[in-house]
């Protein structure tokens, strides 16, 4: 068992504080709402703190998933910060959607106190948080992984050492760099199919059987056909983890055009409303 502090409860924090705690970690808990951190300690008989360093002070391990680079600098750094009472030795791991930037700052912010900083990104979404199947993309020194690794395996399904500081938070890039262009493949191929006349689930029920299938096609083409975009990873947060691949591309030389055109049409389901829709409502683009 670990002392643990998590710090974030948000739609994908606050399963994954609780699966901590249901594999037998202490856990205690921060959220910028205290409301929010009272709700889980009374579902999960845990303990809350006030600020980010009451909860990571005798923690071993430290798990963060906030909203963007400095939303995770205002619970790392600073005299509330969790690096103000971390021990040495303890690990900060990071599972926020940020910057490489940022995970290679707080690296560096971390040793310099003799703290260990991992960088480790999840993609599998709110029913992955739920379910505990994410999929952890890491980046930081072998050591401190090597200690985290088996503290994540509660709500992982997979877990990789990627490379050094940075390396997870790149990973992540990847992975919403080829979902993008695959929810708007699977948008214009349903928007085809309807157009064209033909039965739209029976024309995925026979291709999601060869090479066009997708984990978006099983997933979401009938909710899709339904006009129903309540059912993951919002639009408004899609964009923000966009922007910052696009920026890191302008940085190392990497053409995105598709990205960059997904990205566009992002902004015109803002537009219409629909900036709290999961991402497979690029479909609702084309049909309105």
């Amino acid at each position: 068992m670990a002392k643990v502090a998590f710090l974030g409860l948000g739609v994908m924090g606050y399963p994954m504080a609780g699966h901590l705690k249901a594999h037998g970690h202490d856990v205690t808990v921060y959220n910028r709402t205290p409301a929010k951190a009272a709700s889980w300690v009374a579902e999960h008989s845990g303990k809350s703190a006030p600020t980010p360093r009451a909860a990571a002070e005798g923690q071993d391990l430290i798990f963060a998933c906030v909203g963007n680079d400095d939303d995770l600098r205002s619970v790392t750094i600073g005299p509330d910060g969790a690096f103000a009472a971390m021990a040495t030795g303890a690990i900060f791991v990071d599972h926020t959607t940020a910057s490489a930037d940022v995970a290679r700052e707080l690296y560096t912010s971390a040793k310099k106190l003799g703290l260990g900083f991992v960088d480790a990104p999840v993609s599998g979404g709110q029913a992955g948080a739920q379910n505990g199947v994410l999929t952890v993309m890491c980046g930081g020194d072998a050591s401190d992984y090597a200690k985290a690794e088996p503290v994540i395996q509660s709500y992982a399904r997979s877990c990789r050492l990627l490379g050094d500081a940075g390396a997870g938070q790149l990973t992540k890039m990847v992975n919403q760099i080829c979902i993008a262009g695959l929810v708007q493949g699977l948008s214009e191929g349903l928007h085809f199919a309807t157009q064209a006349g033909l039965d739209a689930e029976a024309v995925i029920e026979v291709i999601s059987k060869g090479a066009a299938q997708s984990w978006q096609m099983e997933n979401r083409y009938k909710t899709m056909l339904a006009g129903k975009f309540d059912f993951g990873f919002a639009v408004d947060w899609m964009r923000k983890d966009l922007g910052i691949c696009l920026a890191e591309s302008r940085r190392n030389g990497a053409h995105l055009p598709v990205t960059a055109l997904v990205d566009q049409f992002y902004s015109e389901v803002q537009t219409m409303g629909g900036g709290r829709w999961d991402t497979s409502s690029l479909l609702a683009r084309l049909n309105k």
